[in-house]
């Protein structure tokens, strides 16, 4: 029992887990900025961003590059991905519990979840991934499939007009726009609040950083997960001590420092948005 206090963090998250997402932090961020330098080249803040990466073109250039690497991380995430399914066991092991296909139990968890919302009902238990968090990882693929067909009839805008009229570089264009400023407004908002600002992760969430979280957390808002490997005899051996100190510091610089960048991009694109709707 004394061995199970001071191994308190239950593993969460893999290594390899957290180097996808570690990647896909550093780009997204990479696009972000760069794609918003370049909508708002025509603003004082737009022009001030794109001088950071070298002026209009040479941001050009980095959010193409981005756009590619991005790409093919989602390609070879995808070809991990196959290699992890239990083919011999289809379809039964995708309906596996440490699995992220959405289930009927994750429909039904998300209206028991709004019935809790609106005090109708007592907390869903959820299992190892909770309804929000599949919706979060599935979103990252429709949205990169989406702003990766666009960004790629763009790269090469003549060759693209060899197979299809002009206008649809047009439609492209937009959607991309559209779809890119969505997913930013996601994250901004919506992600960085579920994940870092509500009380039980107050006032950051390293789950996906150390790849642990806290036991009584994970009792509380996964208490399904828990009592399974509780009753599989794999809890003890699922635990981990806390990271230390200077990493936890190192962590939360990092995270909140890419959380302030998001902030910045979303507060003063949206003030840029507004002025140039006066002109």
């Amino acid at each position: 029992m004394a061995d199970i206090a001071v191994r308190s963090r239950l593993k969460r998250f893999a290594p390899v887990h957290r180097l996808w997402h570690l990647g896909l932090i550093l780009v997204f961020m990479t696009l972000s900025v760069t794609g918003v330098a370049w909508m708002f080249y025509e603003t004082q803040w737009g022009h001030g961003l794109a001088a950071l990466f070298g002026g209009y073109q040479s941001v050009i250039e980095i959010h193409r590059i981005a756009g590619l690497v991005m790409m093919a991380g989602f390609a070879l995430h995808i070809a991990w991905a196959i290699t992890r399914i239990n083919w011999s066991g289809l379809p039964r092991s995708l309906l596996d519990p440490d699995v992220l296909v959405y289930q009927w139990v994750d429909v039904k968890g998300f209206f028991r979840h709004l019935g809790w919302i609106f005090g109708l009902n007592e907390l869903p238990r959820f299992e190892r991934w909770s309804w929000w968090e599949k919706f979060d990882y599935w979103a990252v693929w429709w949205g990169l499939m989406i702003v990766g067909v666009t960004g790629l009839m763009m790269y090469d805008p003549v060759l693209t007009s060899e197979y299809m009229p002009g206008w649809l570089l047009n439609v492209a264009l937009w959607v991309h726009r559209i779809e890119a400023v969505l997913a930013m407004g996601h994250i901004f908002t919506i992600h960085f609040t579920v994940e870092h600002w509500r009380p039980s992760s107050f006032p950051f969430n390293a789950a996906m950083f150390d790849g642990t979280m806290d036991l009584e957390e994970a009792r509380h808002e996964h208490p399904e997960w828990v009592a399974r490997l509780e009753r599989e005899g794999k809890l003890e051996a699922a635990l981990a001590p806390p990271p230390p100190v200077p990493l936890r510091i190192l962590y939360f610089v990092f995270g909140y420092a890419i959380i302030l960048l998001g902030l910045f991009l979303l507060v003063f694109g949206l003030a840029n948005a507004a002025l140039l709707t006066l002109f």
